[in-house]
């Protein structure tokens, strides 16, 4: 069956659309950002990407064209409230900021998940152009940062006084800069997390929005998840930055500025990496390619200071 393919074997760019779909039971619009690979006649898994705080749907843009090119179709979401609109409304108020990343934000953002998801199942069923060809039973979710909780919450993290999602429908999951919860313990909130997540993080992943994040506390979340199908990514001098999946200079040339030099010496190697590792996570995850699979007892590419767990 046709499908993602590894890096290397691109044979024609992915084609890209800007849209947005309303979601009317909520009366909100949706921005999203949707690579289709030029793959005719295969039959797609679909990828679903979360921004970060103050992101857009040309967030991970690294990881989406890299999935894409690799025959999968990306849905990257803009989430309305705590995207680029609402952090510039903020301005410099770090106060403000991080009200954008509030409880209510979370449950807007998982909600936003369910109604893509619906979407491309209403979309799939009525063999709507390109969409007839997706796999309703190969679908995954990464995201980045705030865009990580959003990813654990649709995974089954639950949190006091909410229980999150456990949405059914997601087969595998990829958290770029996770974090533990603020409060509470971590083992149980992540209890029911069971299908298959990779958690990537970096030496230098340090807290961007004074919300406590450490490099430690991002890697800790791998120990407190339950065992089978996780697996741990720590990439040496990988920073906040290097996961968003963009080159940052040009929207954040202050933050570029303050950027480690080993940091951005290696940010291409970082970047190669990250892309071919996660797109055999969900090769592995999603289609049980056994050739994938074995790749992942190791990944190519590793460095020295650069960290691989399974369990």
């Amino acid at each position: 069956m046709a499908a993602c393919t590894p890096l290397g074997l691109r044979a024609q760019a992915a084609v890209v659309a800007d849209e947005t779909w309303t979601d009317a039971t909520r009366q909100r619009a949706l921005p999203v950002k949707i690579r289709w690979p030029a793959t005719p006649g295969a039959v797609l898994p679909v990828l679903l990407y979360s921004h970060g705080l103050g992101g857009s749907r040309d967030g991970g843009a690294v990881w989406g064209q890299a999935w894409a090119d690799a025959g999968c179709v990306v849905v990257h979401l803009q989430h309305p409230g705590s995207d680029t609109d609402a952090a510039r409304a903020a301005g410099l108020n770090r106060a403000a900021l991080r009200s954008l990343a509030s409880a209510e934000q979370l449950r807007q953002r998982l909600q936003d998940v369910v109604f893509v998801l619906d979407e491309i199942a209403r979309r799939q069923r009525a063999g709507q152009g390109a969409w007839a060809r997706v796999r309703p039973d190969a679908l995954g979710l990464g995201g980045h940062s705030f865009g990580t909780h959003t990813t654990l919450g649709m995974a089954g993290q639950s949190y006091p006084g909410f229980a999150g999602m456990d949405e059914p429908r997601l087969a595998a999951f990829i958290a770029l800069s996770p974090t533990l919860p603020m409060a509470g313990d971590a083992t149980q909130a992540f209890a029911r997390v069971t299908r298959p997540l990779l958690a990537v993080t970096g030496t230098r992943d340090d807290d961007v929005a004074d919300m406590g994040a450490t490099p430690e506390r991002r890697r800790a979340v791998f120990d407190a998840l339950p065992p089978g199908g996780k697996a741990l990514l720590v990439l040496q001098d990988a920073d906040h930055m290097t996961l968003g999946g963009g080159a940052g200079a040009a929207r954040r040339p202050l933050m570029e500025a303050r950027r480690n030099e080993s940091t951005r010496a290696q940010q291409q190697r970082h970047h190669a990496l990250l892309a071919q590792t996660s797109t055999d996570w969900w090769r592995a995850h999603l289609l049980g390619d056994a050739a994938a699979r074995a790749r992942m007892l190791r990944p190519a590419g590793l460095a020295v200071g650069d960290v691989w767990q399974q369990k």
